[in-house]
């Protein structure tokens, strides 16, 4: 074996950068349980890099590696429950996985699980201290749709 893997092939480390191989090598990797391919797999999918799109796809291989505790998988799940792309629109749903990534400190789910204080969305009380707890988090790392939301809460 050359040591190369899809990540190797994705970004061109040291093999020409291919896309059409790269999600051979992350399902030899995803389908022996590890999470990083599970979520990059499902990228593939969702983005129909090397692979038909197919956001059905891409929403299952999210969901393995968010049931691992991948954050930013758990951020990708939360946003198709949302959407209700690729799975059936579920707020309930979208916000426990929003939530698992929020408390990771991925700064888009701590600004969702905000928006989703304020609107009372998926079984959340609406709740502006708690919205603002959330948005504080996210503004502190950049996020500009938090730091736009507080200032809408502070008028």
């Amino acid at each position: 074996m050359n040591g190369a893997d899809g990540g190797s092939y994705a970004n061109g480390e040291g093999v020409k950068k291919d896309m059409l191989e790269a999600p051979k090598w992350w399902r030899q990797s995803a389908e022996q349980g590890f999470d990083k391919a599970q979520f990059n797999l499902g990228r593939c999918y969702e983005n129909g890099w090397g692979v038909a799109r197919d956001i059905t796809e891409a929403v299952k291989w999210y969901r393995r590696s968010a049931d691992q505790g991948h954050g930013k998988a758990q951020y990708a799940a939360g946003c198709c429950y949302y959407m209700g792309s690729g799975a059936e629109k579920n707020d309930a749903e979208a916000v426990k996985w929003f939530r698992m990534a929020a408390e990771q400190g991925n700064d888009k789910s701590q600004y969702n699980l905000g928006v989703g204080y304020c609107r009372g969305m998926g079984g959340l009380g609406k709740d502006n201290a708690e919205a603002r707890k959330w948005f504080l988090k996210a503004a502190a790392q950049g996020n500009k749709g938090a730091q736009n939301a507080l200032s809408e809460l502070e008028e």
